[in-house]
């Protein structure tokens, strides 16, 4: 018995990954989290837009205009990753001596800088000039590309840390902030794993037919498909973790429901204890 299944893979992973996001925002706005991650709350919102505009946009624009709108959008995605990555260190470590934090995100900047810069092939300055629109939405996406490799760096650098030295500060285990961390930090390894993998296949596979050549794009695809599912397993990973209170908090609603009940239970004793002290008076009146 063979089933007729319409969809395709790629059409499967963009509903769960855009109606997990939908969820997240959700999450985020229901249980008061947005107050606390404010920029990452907005990178969630802005990468759902992204994905919404590549659907309604498509086939509906001229190719240049929606390439300039779909590499803007990127770019802005790239920067607002960033900072992210800031929130939550500032998140992480709350109570560190300035100097002591300034010298640490230098010590990690200059570290992803220099991966960076070894990381793959750079054009030269002649495919980097600006002398058309064509190579500015051109430029804008090698600038996005590196930014986005640069963030993915800074999370696996960021979330390392904060796993082993976060419990001595504000993001210990079962903290929202560590768990940002390693959301952010896996969802960079599996990017940069793709990335390294298809420069892999580049320098070492020379498709000589046709056939060969579609080999390899369906060797590609299936590597980004996988990037994809590592995204949404963090997707539902941070609604579970974002949903539950952290270890020691409370809802205000819960808070208020105790306060509620304690100060119901006081008025009831001090009712109480006027009763007995009015039937006392009648008493010795009586006598």
């Amino acid at each position: 018995m063979h089933f007729n299944f319409a969809f395709t893979a790629v059409q499967v992973l963009w509903t769960l990954t855009f109606a997990a996001q939908l969820v997240l925002l959700v999450v985020l706005l229901g249980r008061d989290r947005m107050g606390r991650y404010p920029w990452f709350t907005g990178s969630i919102a802005l990468f759902a837009f992204r994905l919404l505009t590549e659907v309604l946009l498509a086939g509906r624009m001229p190719i240049p205009t929606l390439r300039a709108v779909f590499i803007t959008l990127a770019l802005l995605l790239s920067v607002v990753n960033l900072a992210v990555l800031v929130e939550i260190a500032r998140r992480a470590f709350v109570g560190v001596k300035r100097i002591l934090w300034i010298n640490g995100a230098l010590t990690l900047l200059t570290t992803a800088v220099v991966v960076v810069m070894f990381w793959g092939p750079w054009p030269s300055r002649a495919d980097l000039a600006v002398d058309s629109p064509l190579a500015l939405l051109r430029l804008l996406a090698f600038i996005s590309q590196k930014l986005d490799m640069l963030s993915s760096v800074l999370a696996v650098e960021l979330g390392l840390l904060i796993v082993l030295v976060g419990r001595k500060f504000k993001a210990g285990w079962r903290s929202h902030t560590q768990q940002i961390a390693i959301g952010l930090s896996t969802v960079a390894i599996a990017w940069l794993a793709v990335q390294a993998s298809w420069q892999i296949i580049a320098r070492t596979v020379h498709p000589l037919t046709r056939q060969d050549y579609e080999h390899v794009i369906a060797l590609g695809n299936k590597l980004v498909n996988a990037n994809k599912v590592v995204y949404i397993v963090v997707l539902v990973w941070w609604i579970v973790c974002l949903w539950l209170d952290e270890p020691g908090t409370a809802q205000p609603e819960v808070l208020e429901a105790e306060g509620v009940a304690e100060l119901t239970e006081v008025s009831g004793e001090d009712a109480t204890e006027a009763q007995m002290q009015d039937a006392g008076n009648e008493d010795e009146s009586e006598n």
